[in-house]
């Protein structure tokens, strides 16, 4: 295993533990910690952001351009993680099995474009 790949699973590994954790806490009521939960899901974003410019730099990379088809990524992206999220939410929350599995496979189609959007197809 190559350094840069060691560290950037510490990182990330961290990083995830710590926003994952960070966002239980914000959003559970019952444990009464959202602000200590905000502070913490944001530490573990700052951890991965950390990550991301670490092994880019241990693996000599450019530093990644903004453009207009790498901000239609991310939206498109966060757009699918959102549908996916909220169809889990009304399957399993609120008892609303049918739309719920209509919205999540959207979600999943969503994100499953990014596939061919960032790679291309050959």
């Amino acid at each position: 295993m190559k350094k840069s790949s060691f560290a950037a699973m510490i990182l990330g590994t961290i990083g995830g533990i710590l926003f994952a954790l960070g966002m239980c806490m914000a959003l559970i009521p019952e444990w009464n910690a959202f602000r200590p939960g905000v502070i913490m899901g944001v530490i573990g974003a700052v951890v991965l952001l950390i990550m991301v410019l670490v092994w880019r730099r241990m693996e000599n990379k450019a530093p990644v351009h903004v453009s207009g088809k790498t901000l239609g990524t991310v939206l498109l992206g966060i757009a699918g993680a959102l549908l996916l999220g909220v169809g889990m939410c009304l399957t399993i929350v609120w008892s609303n099995m049918i739309l719920g599995i209509v919205i999540g496979i959207v979600g999943i189609v969503v994100l499953l474009c990014l596939i061919p959007l960032t790679k291309g197809l050959q």
